[in-house]
């Protein structure tokens, strides 16, 4: 007997309630034969639980999967160790900046959101366990290949294997278990994509310490020789030289607190003579992740057609917005819910996922004068980030299912925009107060930020039922590569802005022949010098006049009211949501797939 008949009770092939017509499905889905092939048994028509089976086996697998995948919010923790890979204690002229590193982190999320567009009805058609699998392939080997990348310095296979064949792994293993999840729990959806993805939210909580530890396993320091006023410097076009016995060296200068890290001292070293460990970090991670998702993946199941928690009947949720109807998938962005719901996910994405990707770069340049945030202070404060990020996730999709999807929304976009506008206040006032009101704001904002992606599934499925959540989630998530490109942009444009004028405006100030003096080269050099990583605000302040504001603390001031100002916007786009009219549910456009009750 084949493996559906003895599911269902029925042969697909002689219609009745077993037919592939719509009239018996999995997951909303009509239901077709097994299918043959090596990879046949990683589909759902195989996958399909026994009566009896215990449902919460499920969450596990879905939350190990999305702390691998999850920790794509630890990528600041590279920024340092990538914009300095061949001076290794310091930027060289030759390394990459930090603007063209962090894009690395935007194309992974925007072809996360785009593979997830794609990927969701091909979710509801081979199921999760099968989804689950490719991701793993790819999320690891994306790793496995932008290792490759950096060890030849050559971005642009960082750009192919992390950014893109990782972010594919990304957005496939991001849905794979949502859709599974609200259909195995759905007494308590909100609780149930709060598991789906806290352990995305949570993912930089076990990658950041851990991408540390295998950089500091992995590095080495580059040759030592001497100190900045025992050799002899030569700068030409911005960059700086020391002539050995074996002739001109690239050199970068390093500070007491750069060296420290390795283990040195301030002075000159050797460009292309040590190693950040980067490389050798990417490629651990790639095989590690690999082998966790798919041991993962494998323990996906899908519960039978019509199948539903024991003692259960549907009944209306808190916020009066949940609907016992459907909308097909393909007719869903047809509807203004789906639009104001995606400008609702891409504002409050944008306004956080910026933030994240220069974490540990953003706190250091505000309140880096403080002894207290010392290397391991900025780490510790990405973990926070996951941790709350997590937790937020969790917590208000979990508090939707009794205050409402609406009101969990209000509630992000009114506390987020007080926020936000609280954060130029605490960088211009300096000071372990305003360092610790900081921390509270911005770790408040995480967890909004998390409960955002948690809840939106939910209100997905209360707008347009569960028969094509999961692939109309993925295509909302659309979104999401939109606030992946608009975040960054956002953050690194209005920063090097910023950085510049600061530059200029110090420059302007310092004596002429201390700036010759100090970096080699005149003023009227600034431009290369500052290309070169030469002159910075740091070095600058070194040679101000006594009594010059350090302008670092503002660089970030005119993100942060944007930021506020998107939340406003998405405030009321989250308003403006209602019931989706009868004309759009699917026993009006699609009839042969509406689902068996």
């Amino acid at each position: 007997m084949p493996l559906y008949t003895k599911l269902h009770g029925t042969d697909p092939k002689k219609g009745g309630r077993g037919a592939p017509n719509g009239s018996d499905n999995i997951g909303g889905f009509p239901v077709s034969q097994a299918p043959a092939g090596p990879l046949g048994f990683l589909r759902k028509e195989n996958i399909v639980a026994p009566d009896g089976y215990n449902r919460w086996r499920v969450p596990p697998a879905s939350i190990a999967i999305h702390l691998c995948i999850g920790s794509v919010y630890a990528w600041s923790v590279f920024n340092p160790a990538l914009t300095r890979e061949l001076g290794v204690v310091a930027p060289s002229a030759s390394d990459w900046s930090l603007s063209s590193v962090v894009w690395i982190f935007s194309v992974a999320i925007v072809t996360l959101g785009l593979s997830a567009a794609f990927g969701g009805k091909w979710l509801e058609k081979v199921g999760p366990r099968y989804v689950g699998a490719v991701a793993a392939c790819l999320w690891g080997g994306g790793f496995v290949i932008g290792s490759f990348g950096i060890s030849m310095h050559q971005l642009w296979l960082v750009y192919l294997g992390y950014g893109m064949l990782g972010g594919i792994g990304l957005g496939l293993g991001y849905v794979s278990p949502v859709s599974t999840l609200i259909r195995w729990f759905p007494d308590r959806r909100g609780m149930a994509t709060g598991m789906a993805i806290m352990g995305f939210g949570g993912g930089a909580m076990i990658g950041a310490p851990l991408i540390q530890w295998l950089l500091d396993l992995y590095s080495t320091a580059p040759d030592y020789l001497g100190a900045e006023g025992a050799v002899s410097l030569v700068t030409e076009n911005g960059r700086r030289f020391v002539e050995t016995a074996g002739g001109m060296v690239e050199v970068v200068v390093a500070s007491a607190a750069q060296a420290a890290d390795f283990g040195g001292e301030a002075g000159v070293y050797a460009v292309g003579t040590g190693s950040t460990g980067a490389a050798s970090t990417f490629l651990t991670l790639g095989i590690g992740y690999f082998i966790v998702m798919m041991t993962a993946a494998f323990q996906y199941r899908v519960p039978r057609s019509g199948w539903k928690p024991a003692g259960w009947e549907p009944k209306p949720a808190a916020g009066g917005m949940v609907t016992r109807d459907h909308v097909h998938i393909d007719q869903a962005h047809k509807t203004p819910q789906f639009w104001l719901l995606w400008i609702v996910l891409c504002f409050n994405v944008t306004a956080g996922i910026g933030v994240i990707g220069v974490a540990k770069t953003m706190i250091n340049e505000i309140f880096g004068d403080l002894a207290i945030v010392t290397a391991s202070f900025a780490g510790t404060y990405v973990l926070m980030i996951s941790v709350f990020n997590m937790v937020g996730r969790f917590f208000w999709a979990s508090t939707s299912d009794f205050i409402g999807r609406k009101n969990t929304y209000h509630c992000f976009f009114v506390i987020g925009t007080v926020l936000y506008c609280t954060v130029p206040f605490f960088a211009a006032s300096g000071g372990v107060p305003a360092l610790i009101g900081f921390y509270v704001a911005t770790m408040i904002i995480f967890t909004m930020y998390g409960g955002g992606f948690a809840t939106i599934p939910a209100y997905l499925a209360d707008i347009f039922g569960t028969l094509h959540v999961g692939g109309i989630h993925g295509r909302l998530l659309t979104a999401w590569s939109t606030a992946g490109v608009l975040g960054p942009f956002a953050i690194t444009f209005l920063r090097e802005r910023s950085k510049d004028s600061a530059i200029a405006d110090l420059a302007s100030v310092v004596d002429p022949a201390t700036f010759t003096e100090k970096f080699g080269a005149p003023v009227s050099q600034l431009n290369e010098l500052v290309a070169a990583n030469t002159v910075t605000i740091a070095r600058l302040m070194e040679i101000a006049p006594g009594g010059t504001v350090d302008p670092t603390s503002t660089l970030y001031n005119t993100t942060m009211f944007g930021m506020a100002g998107l939340l406003v916007i998405a405030f009321f786009a989250n308003l403006m949501v209602r019931p989706v009219k009868e004309k759009h549910h699917v026993t009006k456009t699609h009839p042969d797939a509406v689902p068996a009750e």
